[in-house]
């Protein structure tokens, strides 16, 4: 580029200010993924407030300052959504497809902060080769790869979800699970927090200069594959904490802030103690609830 196609002087404000993010990835990388996880984080607490006030006193942790907070306005789209995600109905299209949707929108708000830092490092490799003059993949196909590891397990998880509240004579949709339904969960989250595989998932996360230095490539679908694998190392990771959200109720945004505040922490710490102290945690909930629930 010339120095006069730099110059974008005689555009408007607004011209400029879109100039600005085209010849800025990184900044319009952030700002999409600033949104999306707002966006996420929004819809999640609107549908938990609707959800907590559809259920009886004490129904699950947080309900009770949930029902004291004002109403989020939504489209009518999203309250259909919610309704689709309560129905006890049998697996259905619609539910099917409302619930993988909740489970993703949990996946963004949760998880997609802790891929900051990876996504951070693949722009600052991005930035040198820019300098270089060598092609560059934009982040957001990166970004797409990651996200995409998530959907996938999302359509897990919702199964699980119908499967669970079909089998665990549960009360309503997406309410804690309780019994030995809810004893499993939380045990098995807390034994995977002490198994080989959750480290060495948690080596690939912590680590992912390396990954994609050695993987770095200027063809979109390379990155896209890239950013699956990184996706799939965090799924690795964090797919049994997940789990915890059947035992507190799977719309619980409180629970979801504290799981992908501790995502973070554990992926930039070095160790196993904050896995382990999770994992301790977690098997000493399952065993109080299990003598409850005898």
């Amino acid at each position: 580029m010339t120095g006069q196609e730099h110059d974008f002087s005689h555009l408007d404000r607004a011209g400029r200010a879109t100039a600005g993010l085209a010849r800025s990835p990184r900044l319009a990388v952030t700002l999409a993924i600033g949104a999306g996880i707002a966006l996420a984080w929004l819809i999640l607490a609107a549908m938990a407030i609707r959800g907590a006030e559809g259920r009886v006193a004490g129904g699950a942790p947080g309900d009770a300052l949930l029902k004291d907070l004002p109403r989020l306005p939504l489209p009518e789209f999203v309250d259909r959504l919610f309704a689709l995600c309560l129905a006890p109905a049998p697996l259905a299209g619609p539910q099917a497809f409302a619930l993988v949707l909740m489970w993703f929108l949990m996946a963004v708000a949760a998880m997609l902060p802790s891929a900051a830092p990876m996504i951070r490092t693949y722009c600052e490799i991005a930035d040198t080769a820019r300098i270089k003059r060598e092609p560059v993949v934009h982040p957001l196909v990166l970004v797409a790869g990651y996200l995409s590891a998530w959907l996938a397990a999302s359509a897990a998880f919702a199964v699980l979800t119908l499967a669970i509240y079909r089998f665990a004579a549960a009360g309503q949709m997406l309410d804690p699970v309780v019994g030995l339904a809810g004893v499993a969960a939380l045990a098995i989250a807390g034994l995977y927090q002490f198994s080989g595989l959750k480290q060495a998932c948690l080596k690939k996360c912590r680590n992912p200069f390396s990954i994609l230095f050695a993987n770095w490539s200027a063809q979109p679908w390379r990155i896209f594959r890239l950013g699956l694998q990184q996706g799939v190392w965090c799924l690795g990771c964090c797919w049994a904490l997940m789990l915890v959200m059947f035992a507190v109720g799977a719309m619980n945004i409180f629970w979801m802030a504290l799981i992908g505040l501790f995502t973070l922490i554990e992926k930039q710490t070095t160790g196993r103690v904050a896995s382990q102290t999770a994992g301790a945690i977690l098997l000493v909930w399952a065993a109080a609830l299990l003598l409850v629930s005898a």
